[in-house]
């Protein structure tokens, strides 16, 4: 309804004052306003004025302040968490709680400090709580500390009753959680903590309440055996005191500034002292050191309580932790933390057994040799702890921290040349590091004024002479390695405008030496050739030498044109160096054949472009020269492959170096072909030099054909000539023999690269089968030859051509080439694994014995290693692709273990693409090894073997190892038996003599039924088995302590495993090698897969059968029986139905039983591998 008059009249005597009331509060705001402005002039902070309108007042809104009480139960205030419940406000559900709010990192770590020191001075103990909760959560620990907790309970107690609520489930804690979310919090961790200081720092830090609850906290936190408590609580503790120490610097520097301000004042004349401002800086001065005071204790009580006991802890991130801060420690407040007392933590952990600890170690360090104002403060550490003994560290990142440490001036000249070393490291980043401080130690000391004054008194137009001259120097006199492309690579980073100096050094090794300068020795200017030719290639492929880095990487652009500048500069000079380098050095192969390398790095449009094919001619000359002179096997490489490279189809300057090649090979063809016929001639009569004359010539001719196409000078017949007189003759000089088996073989590959390119002729294909045919039987015959190079030639050349030659000729759509198809026969490949069992698996003392001379070095033993891992090899690829039968392997399998230094890697190699083809076939491979190496001990020491020899262990190992192969799920392998029938087939009649003597003993007191008479080899009964209706239940059979043994009986398994008697006697073991096995007749096979197996349950056949059983081992047998669980013979019992059980009192232990059979039950004989099934080793009726 209407308003009543009463209430009407009540009201509308304030209604007159509303209007006033607004336009007052209006001006005063303009008054603020105005008032604002003028303050802002003067930078002093404005004036805020709540809001006074009814409808904007707090005092309508704002609910009353909860007391103390209230909050301890659960009631949060701003951002903060009381009881550690996260608290979310009720618009956006943004978190409130300060791990949240770190975790995210939405807010300005500024402002979350600020809002909780305003929470601080209204409720410190509210404040700390939540300060406190949020470690234990950062911990990642789920539960929360009470404000009764807090108030009432001890550090330890809490700490105690915050590990029961931890995560057991997972080990994962923020600290160590991956993502970039957990990244980011550790950030805002640390900064949070930064912060918390910075601003605290002029008051709250000094309360003796805030700082000491957290320092107590955390020293309790990380004491901790939770390792996130000790990870969490000790990042938090460093990085606190890291703050700290920031605080204490400024203090210092302060007191410095009052100091110094105060003595100024002081010092001034009576007059004009002024006394008040002297008492305000001393009390100023006392203050600042009381806060000092204060700040010290605290950084000693973390010192002291955390870093020294975690500084060592377990866990390597901890430890890591705490020598990166001490290294900020000491480089931030260098008058306090570097000296001796602190550097002695930094030099003990250099010997950290993880790496990561040690590179915190390099790094903190690295920070402080850089700066020279530090480095007098280091000299007695420096001198303690000799950290250039760790430069071979075994992380190569430390590596490279540690020779960035390395101060010139702090090492000795041992320490410097530890570090000179690692130029020549595989790892480029350590050698990278390392040719810098090479360069820093030889290079940069120069003063390059001087060096250019010096080369223009001397005419040089470069003045990097000596540089260069001390880099070949250094290249000399680091004997350990001889890798100039390694040296090159280390250098190029930081050394490339000295490397790139190709003028200077063609000045010294063209121009004669001016006054001054010495004359570089035939060993320097080898070295320099070396050195040039490695620059040379760097600059050209723009990639570190091989086996330095993950190989060739995409250049960027600028890399790339860089390169392309580079090779047009080297191509423009050295077409003009290189004829004239190559005529004063034509006479030494080893420079000519380093010169020779620079034109494959040439831009041969250079010699068209510019009209340089004058000095095109004069560098074929020089080859040409170099050829005729010279038959070393590099040298001739060279001038091949040089050819080859200036032939490119792709430059104009093909057609006149063609020209110059074919007159080249015309002449040595025609001396060749005449020389031949000499030496034929005269055969037994020829002497030195026509054998010189042939064998120079030849070589020529192999080298060249090695990179060019020479057929149709057919260079095939008259090798063929020379290699059939000398097989007829016998008297054909081995150099001889293997140039032209090389030679012939490059006349072979060349024809079939023309017929697989073209389309080939019948008559095409028939014409080269014959000459594969006739050369694969030279080869055949060569093999037998008295000179081993020989031989091994022959040996390569027969592998790469049935390699060549073989099935997989015809893959790929080339069905037409199946003429060209040879497959080895039987004589062949059991010549061919001849040759490596006689020339490979040799002892050291009989390779010596056949090499000349009584000493050698240790080059020519690695050179010998790897010529014998090649014929192995070569071999052993016939293997893989089905070339030559896979039971050939097994005589390569035996020796496994024998050479498992020199060949492992080959064998296991081969082993393992064998079983990828057939794994059946590569698993009686396998067997067959294993029955070689047993027949063969048994040849040598007879029918008494001595089972717990070394020889018999190393047979055990070796099966262990082939097991290996089949996997580990041994329920998977376990009816695989192939090899049991040769394990069982051998046997001693009084082998299993104690073992039944013992079970007799055992089976006292049971009943008749259960037992068999074998005094006398013999028994009464082929067996009793237990009626099924009678049998009582095995769980009441069974006494407690007592063993049950079960044997399945499977009619029909018998006759897999046991052998007759008399005609194992009529056949002795006498396991043959593969190449035995091959040479058997048919008649040997029917007899061995005839044999007859025992069936009858007579009492003449349970006689044989226990003869049998005596005769074998007993160890794996009675290992099995005696260690057998109860479990799984109750499992055993309820899977076969056709069962026995025997009862047998407890067993003896190990020792007992070796006391008493010390000579039949041996543990080294017991068989490890259980996936042989021990009860399909008895005949059935047969019960132990």
């Amino acid at each position: 309804g209407s308003t009543s008059p009463q209430r009407k009249a009540v009201t509308d005597p304030l209604r007159p004052c509303v209007p006033s009331l607004h336009k007052g509060i209006c001006i005063m705001f303009v008054l603020v306003s105005c008032v604002n402005t003028f303050l802002s002039l003067f930078y002093i902070a404005p004036l805020h004025i709540a809001p006074l309108t009814p409808s904007l007042s707090q005092s309508a809104t704002k609910k009353p302040r909860k007391s103390p009480t209230d909050k301890a139960v659960g009631v949060t205030r701003g951002r903060g968490k009381a009881n550690g419940v996260a608290v979310h406000n009720g618009e956006g559900g943004e978190p409130v709680t300060l791990f949240e709010v770190v975790k995210l990192g939405k807010s300005a770590m500024q402002s979350v400090v600020d809002d909780w020191i305003e929470s601080y001075k209204q409720d410190r103990d509210i404040a700390l709580l939540d300060l406190i909760n949020f470690f234990i959560q950062c911990s990642g620990c789920k539960g929360t500390v009470r404000i009764e907790m807090f108030r009432n309970m001890q550090n330890a107690e809490i700490i105690r009753k915050m590990t029961e609520e931890f995560d057991e489930d997972s080990g994962d804690y923020p600290l160590t959680m991956p993502g970039p979310l957990w990244k980011k919090f550790r950030y805002n961790f640390c900064e949070f903590i930064c912060v918390l200081i910075r601003q605290c720092q002029y008051s709250i830090i000094y309360d003796e309440y805030m700082m000491d609850t957290v320092i107590s906290l955390l020293t309790g936190l990380s004491d901790s055996q939770v390792r996130a408590f000790r990870h969490t609580s000790t990042l938090a503790a460093m990085k606190l005191m890291t703050a700290l120490v920031n605080v204490a610097l400024n203090l210092s520097i302060h007191q410095d500034n009052t100091q110094r301000q105060y003595e100024a004042e002081r010092n001034k004349m009576a007059g004009k002292r002024a006394n008040e401002k002297l008492e305000l800086l001393l009390q100023k001065r006392k203050e600042l050191q009381e806060n000092q005071d204060e700040i010290e204790n605290m950084m000693n009580s973390i010192f002291k309580g955390i870093f020294v006991h975690r500084y060592r802890d377990a866990i390597a991130e901890i430890r890591a932790i705490c020598i990166e801060e001490i290294g900020v420690w000491m480089k931030m407040y260098s008058d306090a933390f570097l000296n001796d007392s602190y550097l002695k933590y930094v030099g003990w952990t250099l010997h950290d057994r993880q790496g990561e600890v040690r590179l915190k170690c390099l790094k903190a360090l690295q920070n402080l040799y850089t700066n020279r104002e530090l480095f007098p403060k280091l000299e007695l550490f420096t001198n303690r702890f000799k950290f250039s003994a760790n430069v071979h560290d075994k992380k190569f990142c430390s590596e490279v921290q540690l020779i960035s440490v390395g101060s010139e001036d702090a090492l000795s000249n041992e320490d410097c040349e530890n570090v000179y070393h690692l130029v020549y490291s595989a790892h480029r980043p350590v050698a990278v590091a390392a040719g810098e401080f090479l360069h820093r130690k030889l290079f940069s000391r120069h003063d390059p004024l001087a060096e250019e004054a010096l080369a223009k008194r001397r005419g040089r137009s470069s003045p990097n002479g000596n540089l260069i001259r001390m880099l070949v120097l250094f290249f000399l006199e680091s004997e350990l390695h001889e890798h100039a492309a390694y040296l090159v690579d280390s250098l190029w980073e930081s050394s490339q405008e000295l490397l790139k100096d190709w003028e200077c050094m063609t000045e010294l090794l063209l121009e004669e030496p001016v006054g001054g300068e010495e004359v570089l020795s035939d060993r320097q200017e080898s070295a320099l050739i070396e050195l040039m030719v490695c620059t040379i290639r760097q600059a050209a492929e723009a990639h570190p030498p091989v086996g330095r880095g993950t190989g060739k990487r995409v250049l960027t652009a600028k890399e790339r044109k860089t390169q392309i500048d580079d090779k047009n500069k080297l191509t423009e000079h050295f077409i003009m160096a290189l004829p004239m380098l190559l005529s004063k050095y034509q006479a030494d192969s080893e420079k000519v054949a380093n010169l020779l390398q620079i034109p494959q790095f040439f831009d041969l449009d250079v010699y068209s472009a510019g009209r340089m094919e004058k000095h095109l001619d004069a560098l074929l000359k020089q080859i040409r020269l170099v050829v005729e002179k010279h038959i070393e096997a590099d040298v001739l490489e060279a001038c091949s492959k040089t050819y080859s490279i200036l032939c490119s189809e792709e430059y104009t300057i093909m057609n006149r170096v063609d020209i110059a090649r074919s007159q080249l090979i015309d002449e040595m063809t025609d001396r060749f072909a005449h020389s031949v016929e000499e030496l034929l001639q005269e055969a037994e009569e020829a002497d030195d030099d026509d054998i010189y004359n042939v064998l120079a010539t030849l070589k020529r001719l192999t080298a060249f054909h090695n990179a060019h196409d020479l057929t149709r000078w057919d260079l095939f017949g008259n090798c063929y000539r020379l290699l059939k007189a000398g097989i007829e003759q016998g008297s054909m000089p081995e150099q001889i023999a293997v140039q032209a088996l090389q030679c012939s073989h490059y006349s072979i590959l060349w024809q079939l690269v023309k017929i697989t390119e073209g389309a080939p002729s019948k008559d095409d294909l028939l014409a080269l089968r014959r000459v594969v045919k006739s050369f694969l039987a030279v080869c055949q015959q060569c093999l037998s030859n008295v000179n081993t190079p020989v031989k091994e030639q022959a040996f390569m050349l027969l592998c790469d051509l049935l390699m060549i030659f073989s099935h997989q000729l015809v893959s790929g759509g080339r069905e037409g080439l199946q003429p060209l198809v040879f497959n080895p026969d039987s004589t062949l490949q059991n010549e061919l694994l001849n040759f490596v069992l006689d020339h490979v698996f040799i002892d050291q003392d009989d390779e010596n014995q056949s090499m000349e001379g009584d000493e050698e070095d240790e080059a020519n033993k690695i050179e010998a290693l790897h010529k014998r891992r090649n014929l192995l090899a070569a071999f052993s690829k016939l293997i893989i692709y089905d070339i030559v039968d896979m039971p050939a392997a097994a005589d390569i399998f035996k020796h496994y273990m024998k050479y498992y230094n020199d060949y492992g890697d080959i064998i296991k190699e081969t082993l393992s693409k064998t079983r990828q083809t057939d794994k059946i076939q590569c698993a009686k491979t396998l067997i067959l090894s294993l029955q070689q190496l047993f027949n063969e001990l048994l040849q040598d020491q007879g029918p008494n073997l001595d089972r717990t020899s070394s020889h018999v262990s190393g047979i055990k190992e070796l099966a262990r190892r082939f097991a290996l192969t089949f996997g580990l799920d041994q329920i998977k392998t376990r009816e695989a038996k192939y090899l049991i029938p040769f394990t069982m087939s051998e046997r001693r009649e009084d082998v299993w003599l104690p073992l039944i003597s013992y079970r007799n003993s055992l089976l006292t007191g049971g009943d008749e039924g259960d037992r068999m008479s074998v005094t006398s080899g013999s028994s009464s009964k082929t067996g009793s088995v237990r009626s099924k209706k009678g049998r009582p239940p095995l769980h009441k059979k069974r006494i407690e302590g007592e063993t049950g043994f079960i044997v399945r009986t499977r009619p029909g398994s018998v006759g897999e495993i046991w052998v007759r008697t008399s005609e194992l006697k009529s056949h002795p073991q006498m396991q043959m090698s593969w190449l035995g096995q091959q040479k058997m007749d048919d008649s040997s096979r029917k007899d061995r897969s005839g044999m007859s197996y025992i069936k009858s349950r007579s009492n003449q056949g349970v006689r044989q059968t226990v003869r049998g059983l005596m005769e074998d081992d007993a160890e794996p047998i009675f290992e099995d029986v005696m260690m057998s669980s109860r479990g799984q013979l109750e499992d055993m019992n309820e899977e076969f139905e056709d069962t026995m059980v025997i009862d047998l009192p407890p067993s003896r232990n190990r020792r007992e039983r070796a006391e008493l059979r010390p000579d039949f039950f041996d543990s080294a004989a017991m068989i490890e591998d259980e996936s042989v099934n021990v009860f399909d080793l008895f005949p059935p009726g047969v019960s132990l």
